[in-house]
């Protein structure tokens, strides 16, 4: 990977789950690059906390910072409907945000947290902010994680109600990020967006579901964020869309996150929760 240090002067990006571990180091790279940001946190205080110190890290000013419950679908979508109102254009959006529940939590939705948080929730963010994402012609940037090998899509108990098993539910739905990121990244390829998934290594974060003492032996997260900060920035990789990234270079996915009938049966079940249309469109009309 070469971590070039090109500017993102004038470049807007926004990044979920910014206020702490692999989402605020990506931030601090960027803002250190010139680019404007835009933190999504939960927690006000923590995000405010984190706007300063990037602010005085980088001596960028232009970091802001919006509220959300990616656990709330209604959050996300009172965050999308701010974001369209507050920028115009996003050059960059980085779905980083994430939880791992040892035992099996639901959403406010009534859906198994991971799931929601991990799966649902950015595909609604990234969906009802295309238009923004448009005209920046963006780079989106999902972070999964290499455990979506461990993962199925478990059609008969999707929220995982009969036997909950973290790893195989964490790798579920950061299986299923992968296949609706490549429908996506299909159907958008003439809008000029490109859509890249990623594994961030086995990085020390707040990230639930670790024993502490195998944190000391892991990297931290300014490593965890160089593949999103190259995936944001390198012109390496302008235009490559539909790929997943190890150690900022392409790597393979899992056999199964290519497999196109799982993944339409999965887009369909997916678009009803989040109440979006399945169709996304005509993507040579809209590039006319």
């Amino acid at each position: 990977m070469n971590q070039q240090s090109q500017s993102m002067q004038g470049k807007q990006c926004v990044i979920t789950g910014g206020n702490s571990g692999i989402g605020k180091s990506t931030a601090l790279a960027l803002a250190g690059m010139g680019a404007a940001i835009t933190l999504v946190c939960r927690d006000e205080a923590k995000g405010e906390a984190a706007v300063a110190d990037i602010q005085q890290q980088t001596g960028n000013q232009n970091i802001d910072l919006v509220n959300a419950d990616l656990a709330s679908l209604e959050s996300v979508r009172e965050l999308a409907a701010t974001l369209n109102e507050k920028l115009d254009q996003i050059d960059v959006l980085i779905n980083n945000a994430g939880v791992m529940c040892e035992k099996r939590e639901t959403s406010v939705d009534g859906y198994e947290l991971q799931w929601a948080v991990n799966h649902l929730a950015p595909l609604l963010l990234t969906r009802l902010i295309e238009a923004a994402l448009t005209k920046g012609k963006a780079r989106v940037v999902n972070v999964s994680s290499r455990m979506h090998s461990m993962g199925a899509i478990q059609f008969d108990d999707l929220q995982w109600q009969q036997k909950y098993g973290m790893y195989k539910s964490y790798g579920q739905s950061k299986l299923a990020i992968i296949m609706t990121s490549n429908k996506l990244a299909k159907a958008w390829e003439a809008k000029g967006i490109t859509i890249n998934c990623l594994h961030p290594g086995v990085i020390s974060t707040n990230l639930g579901g670790m024993p502490k003492f195998m944190k000391l032996f892991l990297s931290g997260p300014e490593k965890g964020a160089r593949t999103s900060v190259y995936l944001a920035s390198s012109a390496e990789v302008e235009g490559t869309s539909g790929e997943y990234f190890m150690g900022g270079k392409q790597a393979k996915a899992s056999a199964a996150s290519k497999d196109q009938a799982v993944t339409d049966k999965l887009w369909n079940i997916s678009c009803e929760m989040i109440g979006l249309p399945e169709s996304l469109g005509d993507a040579e009309s809209a590039a006319a």
